[in-house]
């Protein structure tokens, strides 16, 4: 899905920095990042109170505005606004939970997602385009269950909903998924390695 016609001319005139766009900008997107704030939370069993939320949700429109709104400079436009301000949100969630709890308070899954080359791994599923290239190495169903976590935001409960495949079912999916998705990045860092190495010495 492309970038919606309403949300262009809002981009846009954020970054030409036109009166009251990045106050459009905030009110047409806050519903989207505490909904993603409250989803992040809810699959690593964190409890948030309503200031951790609001505190959160400064926190990721500061990142967008930070360095002369870099982050919203970097969307190409190739998915819709929304998807991408999605997974920015859900990047800085992560990282902010992370850093803020311990990961015996964060249940599980922050814990392995804390192992090993498994922080690298959140940031690369944190653009959009890189996703849907891993995706591209997935079974459909997979790649289905993957879109609607990771760029859709969708709960467990709305992915069994409407993929038809038991709630219990979609973790499992997920890691499976996950663990193929983090394979092919490991092999491309350790190609773009053997590569560099094979490269002549022109000096």
């Amino acid at each position: 899905m492309s970038v919606s016609e309403i949300d262009r001319q809002l981009l846009e005139s954020c970054l030409e920095r036109k009166p009251r766009a990045w106050k459009d900008f905030v009110d047409r997107f806050i519903g989207l990042v505490v909904h993603v704030i409250n989803h992040t939370a809810q699959s690593r069993s964190v409890h948030l109170t309503s200031h951790d939320r609001d505190d959160l949700a400064a926190e990721v429109f500061l990142a967008m505005i930070k360095d002369d709104l870099a982050v919203l400079r970097r969307f190409r436009g190739k998915s819709s606004l929304a998807t991408y301000l999605t997974l920015v949100a859900r990047r800085i969630a992560v990282r902010e939970l992370l850093h803020r709890k311990t990961p015996a308070t964060l249940g599980e899954n922050v814990v392995a997602d804390n192992r090993g080359d498994d922080s690298d791994f959140e940031q690369r599923i944190g653009d959009c385009d890189e996703v849907e290239r891993l995706i591209k190495g997935l079974k459909k169903s997979e790649a289905t269950v993957v879109r609607l976590y990771h760029l859709e935001g969708k709960s467990y409960r709305e992915i069994s909903d409407k993929v038809g495949i038991p709630e219990n079912s979609v973790g499992p999916t997920l890691s499976r998924a996950r663990g193929k998705m983090r394979q092919s990045t490991n092999n491309g860092r350790q190609q773009g390695k053997t590569e560099k190495r094979r490269e002549p010495n022109t000096g």
